[in-house]
């Protein structure tokens, strides 16, 4: 039995509660906007580098002819991936047909690979169109599948503001690739 990470008693000013407390530095890097393009330019588009890079490095799950299965680095829950055309288009309605179709197809392929890798219960499924709609990169067009399980949801997201999640994002891509 493994006897966890050390604790390490923090001397400062303060009343002790009955309150653990989770910290997870490395999300300050979402929180301050790291990597994130400052415009609508392909250069600066992290979805336009991805497909330069290894499937391991990029956390591609799977590649197709004109779109790819990208695990997202800021998941919701185990397994968050994104569909995401290679071509930098911000709208859906400027998808051409090959596009449409291959988006489809890899959200039908996805949902059915995370169901027999994690047995995930349900989905959610969506495109966020443009920065007012919650797009944190809108200028390259990106679909999300959440996958979802039963009691999924607690009080660590909505009191904590942290989520946790069971798994690495490399041994996540790992599994999802192997089994595309």
């Amino acid at each position: 039995m493994s006897e966890g990470p050390e604790l390490v008693e923090q001397q400062g000013v303060g009343v002790q509660d009955a309150f653990q407390r989770l910290w997870t530095p490395h999300r300050m890097a979402y929180i301050k906007g790291q990597d994130k393009p400052d415009g609508d330019d392909e250069p600066g588009c992290p979805f336009c580098r991805l497909p330069a890079l290894d499937d391991k490095t990029g956390l591609i799950v799977a590649r197709g002819d004109v779109v790819f299965a990208v695990l997202n680095l800021y998941p919701y829950n185990p397994g968050h991936l994104m569909v995401v055309p290679y071509r930098h288009v911000a709208d859906y309605t400027d998808l051409t047909v090959e596009e449409t179709r291959e988006v489809a197809e890899f959200t039908q392929h996805a949902m059915k690979v995370i169901r027999a890798v994690s047995g995930a219960h349900g989905f959610n499924i969506g495109l966020n169109q443009g920065h007012i709609a919650g797009a944190g990169i809108a200028a390259h067009l990106h679909q999300h599948l959440v996958p979802r399980w039963g009691g999924d949801a607690n009080f660590m997201p909505i009191i904590g503001q942290t989520k946790v999640l069971p798994q690495l994002l490399g041994e996540t891509r790992d599994l999802l690739a192997d089994a595309w």
